[in-house]
């Protein structure tokens, strides 16, 4: 898999049928190793070890509607009063974040109406501050800890 630009760490991989697979330490379970998870797992590892975000409240590939429509986030962080406060989308590191994936992150966060919203390919990390009363994103320089989040 593709080196990226997050702290390394030592994960745990298994080979099954000619198939790898990744540990991933909220599930407590061995995932399919796709290129998307490996970034996934590697933002996880960030956020939890480097940013000191509860593996407790971190929920990975929850369904949610919208427009009548089934989606799935890829990693949610919940506040300790259980309301949804970051939306997180990995990507490949192959998939450039874009128009398209900020939008795609947007519309989700219209349902869950999280505060903070996050993308990575693993190589590249964005993070918003969301006004929901003005309708407005604001860039955040860097990733915040998670006692920062308010």
């Amino acid at each position: 898999m593709q080196a990226l630009n997050l702290p390394a760490y030592d994960y745990k991989l298994k080979k099954t049928g000619g198939n790898s697979f990744i540990f991933d330490p909220v599930r407590k379970k061995f995932v399919l190793l796709t290129p998307e998870e490996w970034v996934r797992q590697h933002f996880l590892h960030y956020l939890t070890l480097h940013l000191q975000y509860p593996k407790s409240l971190i929920s990975i590939e929850r369904g949610m509607h919208y427009n009548s429509l089934q989606k799935r986030t890829d990693l949610r962080v919940y506040s300790s009063e259980g309301t949804p406060l970051v939306l997180i989308e990995c990507k490949a590191a192959g998939v450039k974040i874009c128009a398209d994936t900020v939008k795609q992150a947007s519309v989700y966060n219209q349902t869950l109406r999280a505060p903070y919203v996050m993308l990575t390919n693993g190589l590249e990390h964005y993070c918003w501050k969301v006004d929901f009363v003005n309708s407005r994103y604001e860039a955040l320089q860097e990733i915040p800890v998670f006692s920062a989040l308010g």
